[in-house]
């Protein structure tokens, strides 16, 4: 309960009922997130169905450096169609089943996963989501843990860093009032990351840049989305869907986030926003906000 207390601070209850583009920012021209911010794919997905190297192309000239696929290894459009567009590919979410409930021993299917990845030239996997059944008790997060370190040691002789990618149902309490993310924070191996969406973090009713400064070496990534205001809190299980808000049209300020993750290690930072009527449009207006830091 003490580290829940302390993400909970007087500050953020303040910066809560702040738009963030009312905070004062100074994100310089060369910072290092600027200058090669991506964006997760999965936010284009309507439109990357209808026409892969189309968007990508229209990525790139929006101003985003890299891309983080979703789906991977079975993504092969997105996968040309970034290279076409001159987009690089460090990291992907992928079949997390492969992890979470290896068919075997050897994790013969992450196995290939890896390998899949190393000739792409990925740096960085993420396991991006648990289904209901597979996070229903904290044994249940022991088990994933469990796993998740394993498939670490596997990644990590290839060169790749394994992370963990974080909704608000980790922060469900649960028995005891701990939540599955303090079993994954207390369990996950030197070589286990984490890549922090900042969006459900505040959804969960706590402090993404003092999430990140106390995770300071662990966390790999992060996802960068707004968050409407206005939401009774803490939401741990679906939201609506005009929840998700550009970078500045929301409550979450961007600029403490950013800071955070440079003292933190943060290597790179994805802008994802899961729904928009408009998903082009948004990811620009983001960006856009992002360059006037």
């Amino acid at each position: 309960m003490k580290r829940r207390t302390f993400l909970r601070s007087a500050a953020f209850s303040s910066l809560a009922l702040t738009p963030a583009s009312q905070v004062l920012a100074a994100l310089a021209p060369d910072n290092k997130y600027r200058k090669n911010i991506g964006i997760q794919l999965y936010t284009l997905r309507g439109a990357l169905g209808k026409d892969a190297a189309g968007t990508l192309k229209a990525v790139a000239e929006a101003g985003y450096k890299q891309v983080e696929p979703y789906g991977f290894p079975n993504c092969q459009p997105l996968l040309d169609g970034a290279k076409a567009a001159g987009l690089a590919l460090n990291s992907s979410h992928f079949e997390w089943g492969s992890v979470v409930s290896p068919k075997d021993a050897a994790m013969s299917d992450f196995q290939k996963i890896v390998e899949k990845a190393k000739e792409v030239g990925l740096s960085h996997l993420v396991i991006p989501y648990l289904a209901d059944g597979e996070r229903r008790t904290l044994d249940d997060y022991k088990k994933i843990a469990a796993n998740a370190n394993k498939a670490a040691e596997l990644t990590k002789a290839a060169g790749i860093q394994l992370s963990y990618h974080n909704h608000a149902f980790e922060f469900a309490p649960k028995e005891g009032g701990k939540c599955g993310y303090d079993i994954l924070m207390a369990e996950f191996s030197k070589d286990m990351k984490f890549e922090v969406d900042v969006f459900w973090i505040k959804v969960a009713n706590l402090d993404p840049a003092e999430l990140i400064t106390k995770l300071s070496g662990r966390v790999s990534q992060l996802h960068l989305k707004d968050l409407k205001s206005g939401l009774k809190l803490p939401e741990y299980g679906t939201i609506p869907q005009d929840a998700f808000k550009e970078l500045g049209n929301g409550i979450i300020p961007m600029e403490p986030i950013i800071a955070a993750a440079e003292k933190a290690g943060v290597v790179h930072c994805h802008v994802e926003q899961d729904h928009s009527p408009d998903a082009m449009a948004s990811i620009k207006q983001s960006i856009s906000y992002l360059g006037k830091l």
